[in-house]
């Protein structure tokens, strides 16, 4: 079984990625200025989408680096300025934000906090456990509403999901776990456990068993979770990630 990288490695990939989504520099992720560009849907980055981002923002704990259409620069020149950037995510900096992207018919996203693997993580209970790999074998676990976390609502060739590994508890699933390749070799883990075998352990062995493998095959394994979410959180952190970078964008407003 491979090991962890050491977590500076996993953090140089992180500013390959994040330069490409942002469109900066590497150097323009961690210099203490604040740094406004310009959206670009460059090649390598995460397919969330097929439009450019209208506003988006991150920070790795420094400064903030946003990318953004050009509409938006003269207000954000002024948003950032004289502000350390991880205080640009606080709701009292947000607020001035999101009402001026409601002029453009936008709104805020929540905040995703996202973990890089740091160490070898040892669950201290084990499960029976089978292995999917492929569309082909994860066609199965499309449109089954208690696997919301753990894989795509359908499969999309623009991130598809990659793995999934489920534990048993005879015939009956547990929790499954599955990584969508969100960007070329950066695999997404997403977790859901059956409401009657939480706080058992089963969440963090089976997010410990994909990264191993994820890491196994030569790729980079990542975790999401909102602020307050600290199931979550404990899962990331006892699985071996450890907090990385935060990120928020903007969604159009849909009309009713």
């Amino acid at each position: 079984m491979s090991s962890v990288r050491d977590f500076k490695y996993y953090k140089e990939r992180l500013s390959d990625l994040l330069s490409i989504e942002y469109n900066c520099s590497k150097k323009d992720l961690s210099i203490n200025e604040n740094v406004i560009t310009t959206s670009s849907l460059n090649e390598g980055r995460r397919i969330y989408s097929s439009e450019k981002e209208f506003f988006h923002m991150v920070t790795t704990g420094n400064n903030a680096v946003i990318t953004s259409d050009e509409v938006l620069h003269p207000f954000l020149k002024e948003f950032v300025r004289n502000r350390t950037g991880h205080w640009l995510f606080e709701i009292p900096n947000l607020l001035p934000l999101e009402k001026h992207l409601n002029e453009f018919n936008y709104t805020l996203t929540g905040t995703f906090h996202m973990f890089l693997p740091c160490t070898d993580a040892y669950p201290k209970r084990t499960y029976p456990v089978k292995w999917f790999f492929g569309k082909e074998e994860i066609d199965i676990f499309y449109g089954d509403k208690r696997f919301p976390n753990a894989i795509c609502s359908k499969y999309l060739p623009e991130r598809p999901d990659r793995i999934v590994i489920c534990a048993y508890d005879n015939d009956k699933i547990m929790g499954i776990a599955g990584c969508s390749e969100d960007a070329k070799g950066w695999m997404q883990i997403g977790i859901d456990v059956m409401p009657e075998y939480r706080s058992k352990g089963v969440g963090t062995y089976l997010v410990t068993l994909l990264k191993n493998k994820i890491i196994e095959n030569g790729d980079v394994p990542f975790y999401g979770t909102s602020v307050t979410n600290y199931h979550s959180w404990n899962i990331a952190l006892n699985s071996g990630f450890r907090p990385a970078w935060v990120e928020i964008g903007a969604d159009r407003i849909k009309l009713r």
